[in-house]
């Protein structure tokens, strides 16, 4: 299993989506602070909506930690870009779980202090209202609002 999980990030490295999509089983579920729970091809449209956001020049990822056996595995990794809607730098720190099915990954889950992560994507707005459940529910709308946009696009 380390080598699928290797395989997603160094494709993700490259914004190479449909490489980090083959990691992953048919029936796959995502879950992450700003999303929430995906399913699916939502989950997968969610990964090939972020990488066509991303600029190349602008992106990067490293990724440590790597542990696995067949069922399990958990990785951590930390993503260097610019928010599109702020122009603003964010470094993320994420730690990973992955459980595995027929070789691939069955179920993602990347955690990170959304606070932190909102303070740099938004500012000021993100320092006082990052911590929040509310801000959190809203974050969530917004970004499936956005993939449900870019779902319509792919048609």
């Amino acid at each position: 299993m380390q080598n699928i999980i290797e395989k997603f990030y160094r494709a993700f490295a490259v914004l190479d989506v449909e490489t980090m999509l083959a990691c992953y089983h048919p029936e796959v579920v995502f879950i992450d602070p700003a999303f929430g729970k995906l399913k699916a091809e939502k989950a997968k449209n969610m990964w090939r909506m972020l990488c066509h956001s991303q600029k190349k020049e602008n992106f990067i990822i490293n990724w440590s930690g790597i542990k696995f056996d067949e069922k399990v595995g958990k990785a951590n990794w930390e993503a260097f870009y610019t928010f599109k809607n702020t122009g603003r730098k964010v470094h993320n720190i994420i730690s990973a779980k992955f459980k595995f099915k027929d070789g691939l990954i069955i179920e993602h889950t990347d955690n990170f202090n959304l606070h932190h992560w909102a303070k740099q994507a938004m500012g000021f707005k993100g320092y006082l209202l990052g911590g929040t459940n509310f801000f959190k529910k809203k974050l969530q709308a917004n970004t499936n609002r956005l993939l449900k946009k870019f779902e319509k696009t792919m048609k």
